[in-house]
């Protein structure tokens, strides 16, 4: 789902208070109403909204009465700074995923349960959990360092405008990119752009080039 529907979605107070009840148990309408202090009619508004965005589906039990549930397991990240607004929503990817390759630069060390056993289960969640809590504290880390490096950059740049893409480029070239289309396509950006930026990093003497070919100064 696009980050910005699912942010407009979400924006909705009553919404986000569904799904919370929704993620401890399905409910039906008159339970949601209840529970929010509303009416059913707005109720079954919000139900059918967060049912067209796919968030909840909803089963008939054998007395007629619908009940709604959470159908999907989905995490949206949002990164506000001075030098970006992103958002990002992703579903979790097959199990059979090889972290180890996708991920070079985190270790983790939980293991899959080998068996449906209650205790073996129960000790993996706990350790998910655990991991959950520091990969979050991690994330948050990361965010600050980023835009620790990207003031410095700012300041030893010297541009007015656009800095983070400047400093994008700069650490497309620490990377390896050395050629403009080469830059361009890390970027997804304009490659006549990326040329007319390597020319101004060049005139503040922070790179150089040799034909096509660019570097760090």
């Amino acid at each position: 789902m696009d980050s910005a529907v699912l942010l407009d979605l979400l924006g909705n107070e009553n919404r986000r208070r569904i799904l919370r009840l929704l993620s401890h148990k399905p409910c039906y309408v008159t339970e949601i109403s209840e529970y929010l202090g509303v009416s059913p009619k707005a109720v079954i508004d919000h139900l059918r909204k967060l049912e067209d965005a796919g968030l909840i589906e909803s089963r008939t039990d054998d007395q007629r009465r619908k009940y709604f549930h959470i159908s999907r397991n989905l995490r949206l990240e949002v990164n506000v700074s001075p030098y970006g607004f992103g958002a990002k929503s992703a579903y979790p990817p097959s199990p059979s995923l090889d972290m180890a390759g996708r991920c070079p630069h985190v270790t983790l060390e939980v293991e899959n349960a080998g068996s449906d056993d209650v205790s073996e289960l129960a000790r993996e969640l706990g350790k998910l959990e655990e991991l959950d809590n520091e990969l979050s504290l991690a994330q948050r880390w990361v965010q600050g360092r980023i835009t620790d490096v990207l003031d410095r950059l700012n300041d030893r740049l010297g541009v007015d405008a656009d800095s983070r893409f400047y400093a994008e480029i700069l650490a497309a070239l620490a990377n390896g990119s050395n050629t403009v289309r080469g830059i361009a396509k890390d970027l997804n950006a304009d490659p006549a752009v990326v040329d007319s930026a390597l020319h101004h990093l060049a005139d503040g003497g922070l790179v150089a080039h040799n034909g096509d070919r660019w570097r760090i100064d």
